[in-house]
């Protein structure tokens, strides 16, 4: 008996027609980018409902005895209902939206009123081509890695929240597509998107936009980040902006779909320990107290800070003006050919592909036997040992110190008597004995180019990396550090 009761229930709904919403995006405007499953959706639905400005793009695959229900914008809502009581007739009925229908389309809405009416009308959801892809397809391969899609609508969504998300969006290093970027009524957001994004990208990352992708008006245009103007877009456009591995080939966008060992311009991108310092640099200098400090200086303080995580680094850093500078020319023009070093830590903590790009020895006399008999000799330690007989081999020698400041103070007793004439000094010693007295005995000399790390603080690895910013100095302008790690 129940079995013949839902017999005949079925009967009556083949009899009446069951109603269905089905929610389809058509793409971004070309009949060419729709589906096929949307297209036959279409052409066998009772009523389309949509925004009246998407039916130019579907007129073509209606059913002459459709059903076309259109409204303006801020619609959405009416064509929700539309769409539910045309179903409850028992007629199929295809909400259109353009792009992808679940991408700020009408999807999400259909089902909240589902819930909201207690409905039970089965509801179909076709995805379609957003318009982000069809931008990205026309502009290259911008999207090869993580990515995200803002809406800058602040219709639906407080401004507060879209600043916030595009802040994380920039610091995370996402591929960023912008929809909704500009109307009449609202022109401010995308330039404080740009401006945001400026601070945590590089001002040439490259950035794409389209107009009216897919369209007869079709426009596309790459650019860069520096030079984008917000004036060129309009509520048409989608703007997709790169990550830090994405560039420009061929006047297309490309980003690699991995961060390392990729191909870059024809040449090898960067390895996996130079990417990570790059990246920690870049983080270091947003995070200074004072960014407005002069390349050599800001240069050599991002090598500190890098190795000791330490930002006290800022108070207690003192470099002479054009220090870095000055004695990377001498290094690099083969004027100053030898690196003293007080210890053997602080020697091996200098990097060997910069020294031996530029043809540099490094030198610690400390297992010298010569420094070990003159040590015992003259009853003083090893390091000023060691720095008495590098003096009278190399005196011209840019002199580092990372351990032992009576080595440092050794050297500023040679100065003094004219047996020492360094071409720069790099003041590290770390401890708690004589290590202050030491660095204020070098600070007199003024015509020697000194860095000094004042205090307590110091070691061989900080002092191995003021080296190492001075033997790197000339990739500072582009804050590209570690091209020897």
């Amino acid at each position: 008996m129940i079995n013949h009761i839902k017999y005949q229930n079925q009967q009556l709904k083949a009899k009446m027609g069951t109603g269905k919403i089905i929610v389809a995006g058509i793409g971004p405007g070309s009949e060419s980018d729709i589906t096929p499953a949307v297209l036959s959706a279409i052409r066998q639905s009772d009523v389309i409902v949509g925004y009246k400005y998407y039916f130019r793009f579907i007129e073509k695959i209606i059913h002459p005895g459709a059903i076309c229900i259109d409204s303006g914008m801020k619609r959405e809502k009416t064509r929700a209902e539309e769409a539910y009581n045309y179903a409850a007739e028992g007629k199929v009925v295809t909400v259109i939206s353009s792009g992808d229908a679940g991408i700020y389309g009408m999807a999400p809405l259909i089902y909240e009123m589902q819930r909201e009416k207690g409905s039970n009308i089965p509801i179909e959801v076709l995805p379609g081509i957003s318009a982000f892809q069809k931008a990205a397809s026309l502009l290259g391969a911008p999207v090869g890695h993580d990515f995200c899609v803002l809406s800058l609508s602040d219709l639906m969504t407080p401004w507060e929240l879209i600043e916030k998300r595009i802040k994380a969006a920039a610091m995370a290093d996402f591929i960023t597509a912008i929809y909704n970027p500009k109307s009449e009524g609202r022109y401010w957001q995308l330039y404080r998107l740009i401006e945001l994004f400026l601070q945590e990208r590089d001002p040439q990352t490259p950035v794409g936009f389209v107009r009216q992708a897919g369209r007869e008006e079709q426009e596309v245009t790459i650019t860069t980040l520096a030079d984008f103007d917000p004036e060129q877009v309009d509520m048409f456009t989608v703007i997709l902006i790169g990550n830090s591995q994405t560039y420009r080939f061929d006047n297309k966008m490309i980003t690699p779909r991995g961060y390392y060992g990729e191909i870059k311009m024809g040449k090898a991108e960067t390895g996996i320990g130079q990417d990570i310092m790059i990246r920690s640099f870049r983080t270091i200098e947003k995070e200074l107290k004072n960014r407005d400090i002069p390349l050599d200086k800001k240069w050599a303080l991002l090598h500190a800070i890098h190795t000791t995580a330490d930002f006290d680094m800022e108070n207690i850093l003192r470099i002479d003006d054009n220090a870095v500078a000055s004695l990377y020319d001498r290094l690099n023009s083969g004027a100053v050919r030898t690196i003293i070093t007080d210890v053997t830590m602080a020697a091996s903590g200098i990097r060997k592909g910069a020294l031996q790009r530029m043809g540099l020895e490094v030198k610690c006399y400390l297992q010298d036997e010569k420094t070990v008999a003159l040590a015992t000799e003259k009853g003083i330690t090893r390091t000023q040992a060691g720095i008495r007989i590098a003096v009278g081999e190399h005196p011209d020698a840019l002199f580092v110190f990372g351990n032992a400041p009576t080595a440092l103070m050794e050297l500023c007793d040679l100065i003094r008597k004219g047996k020492a004439t360094p071409a720069g000094i790099i003041a590290a010693p770390v401890g708690f004995v004589h290590v202050q007295e030491s660095k204020h005995m070098v600070k007199p000399f003024t015509s020697i180019p000194k860095l000094i790390v004042e205090g307590r603080k110091g070691g061989s690895n900080l002092a191995a990396t003021l080296v190492n910013s001075i033997l790197c100095y000339n990739d500072a302008i582009n804050l590209k550090p570690g091209r020897d790690v």
